[in-house]
This record gives C-alpha cells, structure tokens and sequence, in this order.
C-alpha cells in the first residue's frame, strides 16, 4: 500500500476475473491501463460499470483501477461492477443494504454449459432416425 488508503476487491462473472483498486480521487476509472472510454466501447458498458457508484453517491469521489482477465467484454464489463461494489463495501461496510438493494453484492452464477458427449452440443442432440 502507498501512504493513501487503498480499498481492493475481486469481482467475477462468467470466465471473466476483475481485480479492482479504489483510491480516494477525482473519480478517474482505468481498465488495464486504459481509460475507460477506450476499453469499454459502448455508453451502457461504462453507466453499468459505475452503477455502484451512482447508487451509493460515490461518482467522483474515487479514482478505480481495474485489472481485467478472461472471457469477452460483456462478462468483464459485469466483474468490474461486482468488484467495485465490493470495494466500496471496504471502505463503508453501511452501503451493504443500498449495494444489495440494487443486486450489486450478487454475483452472477450463470455460466456457459458444457458439451456433453454424443451430442451436438450442452442441448443440442444429433436428428434422430426412427427408421
């Protein structure tokens, strides 16, 4: 830690891992050293990603960095939400009823399903013939 208080937390979704950093600030959000508006192309990716913030009216007030690993955009988009709801946790454990109240302390447990053998696919099975 530096001579500031940092608050860190890991949030996932899908195959997808974020580690978040927050640090008392503007309210600066980087995402694997990019700026956000780089990183997460769409306006409903960036006003998902700050919901938490919005919530507990803490825009502005903190500078994240977010580390994110695997999976695509979408599922990275929902772990930075997770991970920085659970930061913000850290430095004010009485935002829990508001975070849980907005579904943001509930991680996601929806996954992609696995093929499984002799079939096409997770559902999918090969045409069957009767005859």
């Amino acid at each position: 830690m530096t001579d500031q208080m940092e608050y860190g937390a890991t949030g996932r979704r899908k195959t997808s891992c974020a580690r978040v950093i927050l640090r008392p600030g503007p309210g600066k959000i980087t995402v694997n050293d990019r700026p956000v508006e780089d990183y997460f192309p769409l306006e409903s990716m960036r006003k998902e990603v700050a919901q938490p913030l919005l919530v507990t009216d803490n825009f502005g007030k903190f500078d994240i960095i977010v580390n994110a690993q695997g999976g695509g955009i979408h599922g990275q988009v929902g772990a930075a939400k997770l991970g920085i709801a659970r930061a913000l946790l850290r430095v004010n454990p009485e935002l829990r009823s508001k975070l849980r109240q907005g579904g943001f302390l509930t991680r996601d447990p929806r996954a992609k399903e696995r093929k499984k053998y002799g079939q096409k696919g997770a559902r999918k099975r090969f045409q069957f013939s009767k005859r």
